[in-house]
């Protein structure tokens, strides 16, 4: 069923983009988030007074660095309201989080893409009685991120960009790149990329984009593990944000918050609509809000079409999941974490994240994840 943008997603969408570019993201510095969100004080915010902090708790969870600052966010704001609850959220990356989830050892992974058909089965064995479900909770955009000398803007597009990525393109005043900035100063400098060392969703969603849009140029099949040539690694996003930051005539793929912290430019995208389409909130909703349902039953996943040729419709973009149970779940644990996802997937926990550079979910979506969470058991 397509899912249909309505005026409160796209408003939060549009107050996202005009708060970004304002509003401190320090929490993302480090791609680890492994402090322990602790209990505080009642709380006064909007966000906190929305919570239902359920039985007090402790949850443990681990995966996708695209999350870290919006975990940072839900994790004060639902420590300050619920006293004797902790939330302790570790990066690592998705496919870290799927093997931590899969292992038994955290109540909830983030990835920031869908579980396979034999990540499903090997839940099974924890998943007493049920298995691993997709929540869609993070919406997202990745950024292709640039270092320049006397650049300031950059158009790219799929095959140009697979093949900058791939070292089919190694100098940055190369015809193919230069086509696509007409009165730009490229210079006559070696492309330097950067790509995840670590299993990454972001590298997936990176990647499928390249399958769609990429005219052929990508050869390799999409997943976690890069498997372009050449090109230097850095561990999760703030690492390779840090690596394009310092190194010049340099480009990577981070999500939007990275970027925004970091200070880095993203390149627009020409998609083949009239004109190329900037890297920000409102238009990553754009395509989000028409993503298709993957999933069966209580699985949410959702399928993108990272080949949009939409008018403002920016094809690079991502949801990060949350993983748990559909059955099966700890009890000493279920209701502490019922209570933190229904806060996550709520309007006010999509609206905080919304001001820190990520897209909130349309109401179609979050509904549905609201009706799966209250029947986890």
């Amino acid at each position: 069923m397509k899912l249909q943008r309505n005026g409160r997603s796209k408003a939060l969408a549009i107050g996202a983009m005009a708060l970004v570019s304002s509003l401190s993201l320090a929490a993302c510095g480090s791609d680890n988030n492994n402090s322990t969100a602790s209990s505080g004080s009642s709380g006064g915010s909007a966000a906190a007074a929305a919570i239902n902090c359920g039985k007090p708790g402790s949850l443990i969870a681990a995966g996708s660095t695209a999350q870290g600052a919006a975990m940072d966010v839900w994790k004060t704001s639902f420590a300050a309201a619920c006293s004797g609850t902790t939330i302790n959220y570790q990066g690592g990356g998705s496919g870290a989080g799927i093997q931590q989830f899969n292992q038994g050892k955290i109540q909830f992974a983030g990835s920031d893409s869908a579980l396979k058909p034999a990540e499903i089965d090997a839940s099974k064995a924890v998943c007493t009685g049920g298995q691993g479900i997709d929540l869609p909770m993070v919406g997202g955009l990745i950024s292709l991120v640039y270092n320049i000398d006397g650049v300031d803007n950059l158009v790219l597009d799929g095959p140009t960009a697979a093949k900058i990525f791939d070292s089919q393109i190694t100098k940055w005043n190369d015809p193919a790149i230069a086509a696509l900035n007409p009165g730009a100063k490229l210079p006559d400098a070696e492309i330097q990329t950067f790509h995840r060392s670590d299993d990454a969703g972001t590298t997936e969603n990176l990647t499928k984009y390249f399958a769609a849009a990429g005219g052929g140029a990508w050869s390799y099949p999409a997943g976690k593990a890069w498997t372009g040539k050449n090109g230097q690694s850095a561990n999760g996003s703030a690492g390779v944000s840090a690596q394009v930051k310092q190194v010049k005539n340099s480009i990577s793929y981070v999500e939007l918050a990275y970027a925004q912290t970091n200070s880095l430019k993203s390149a627009e995208i020409n998609t083949g609509a009239s004109k190329p389409v900037a890297a920000t909130a409102e238009n990553a909703a754009a395509t989000i809000a028409k993503a298709q349902a993957a999933g069966t039953g209580s699985d949410l996943a959702l399928k993108l079409d990272y080949a949009t040729k939409e008018e403002g419709s920016y094809p690079l973009v991502l949801i990060t999941y949350e993983i748990v149970c559909d059955k099966g779940n700890k009890a000493e644990t279920l209701d502490t974490l019922k209570s933190f996802l229904t806060y996550t997937a709520s309007d006010a926990g999509q609206k905080a994240v919304g001001e820190k550079g990520y897209v909130p979910l349309p109401k179609a979506v979050t509904d549905k994840v609201n009706g799966v969470i209250a029947t986890l058991a």
